[in-house]
């Protein structure tokens, strides 16, 4: 940390800054300029808060040197965290991008769920999402069915193999969730829910963890911090817009540059979810490729057997055939993108 004290700031109030560095552990270094005494403290400054010294008479200002998301930061990890899960799948460093796919919502319909989740088998992906439990501005929107959804994920996936990626609204129904789940999904919404962050941060499952439509990147990047402080560091960020002024073409806005900040500052894998950036169809593969040239580690994409007949985010979702189409284009990509992945520096270095 870096104290910049009162222009008018006393010695006795000097030392009672440096006293109280020294106190918690600081080693502290005072320069007396001819303006301002300026007091450097190194040291870990979760023994003492920057907020008790900005409340002690004659100082002025107190700067953080290091990111306060110590855990996800690269300053304490430099190479990219990879999650291997028991299949063999890798999500992050130089391993390919994966796919999730699949309904906004998963419908009583298990037959149009098994439809999705058979093509995205066939065509290579490695995860299939839909929600059981659904966050809804309207009280009388669909909200999910619960656990009726959950097995009929798990069904899908006893018959194709695919990972299953699911929301968590809910701590109390943290282990019902984990029973199904294979990754646990927290969504925009809940991005900042920190008893639910507290909550699956002591699970074993990996997390989701949504932007919040409104949050900067480093409050996103703090609530990965919660999550992780608990105990679980396997934590995949998705960047999946954020509100924008002009929302007569886009639900939110897409934040491609967030992609190459967050891992230029951190080891988390990041993935991005052009359904949620944009709420249009057709934006949905430029948008994909986007997030993929600039680093992305996976694609979130909402495919549903039936768009106009579905009960949540139709106008956003591909259907089977469309999605078959976006996939090969998007794969090329990939590929190409790979090759050239494997033989450059991480950013890290």
């Amino acid at each position: 940390m870096i104290i910049i004290m009162e222009r008018i700031a006393t010695q006795e109030q000097i030392s009672s800054v440096v006293n109280l560095l020294e106190e918690h552990g600081f080693q502290v270094i005072v320069h007396e300029g001819d303006v301002h005494t300026v007091i450097d403290a190194l040291g870990d400054k979760t023994t003492l808060s920057p907020h008790r010294i900005e409340a002690l008479d004659g100082v002025k200002q107190v700067k953080l040197i290091r990111e306060p998301f110590r855990l996800a930061s690269r300053d304490r990890k430099a190479e990219d965290t990879v999650i291997t899960f028991d299949n063999g799948v890798k999500i992050g460093g130089a391993n390919k991008p994966v796919f999730m796919v699949g309904p906004c919502s998963v419908e009583d319909d298990y037959e149009g769920l098994l439809e999705v989740a058979v093509a995205a088998k066939e065509l290579g992906c490695q995860f299939l999402r839909g929600g059981a439990f659904k966050p809804r501005t309207s009280p009388y929107d669909f909200d999910g069915l619960g656990e009726k959804a959950l097995k009929y994920l798990a069904k899908a996936k006893e018959e194709t193999g695919l990972l299953i990626v699911t929301e968590l609204m809910d701590a109390t129904d943290l282990d019902l969730v984990c029973e199904y789940a294979d990754v646990i999904q927290i969504g925009a919404r809940n991005m900042q829910n920190f008893r639910l962050l507290k909550s699956v941060g002591k699970c074993s499952k990996p997390v989701v963890l949504k932007r919040g439509p409104a949050s900067t990147i480093r409050e996103f990047l703090l609530a990965a911090e919660h999550i992780m402080y608990n105990g679980n560091e396997k934590v995949i960020l998705c960047e999946r817009g954020i509100k924008g002024f002009d929302s007569s073409f886009t639900r939110n806005v897409l934040d491609i540059a967030a992609v190459p900040v967050i891992k230029k500052y951190s080891h988390l894998p990041v993935i991005v979810d052009p359904s949620h950036g944009t709420g249009q169809r057709y934006l949905i593969e430029p948008m994909a490729k986007a997030g993929l040239v600039v680093g992305a580690d996976g694609v979130m994409v909402e495919v549903h057997h039936n768009p106009s007949q579905a009960l949540s985010d139709g106008k956003q979702s591909l259907s089977i055939p469309q999605f078959k189409e976006v996939f090969s284009r998007l794969n090329s990509l990939i590929n190409t993108l790979h090759l050239e992945k494997i033989n450059q520096p991480s950013l890290a270095e």
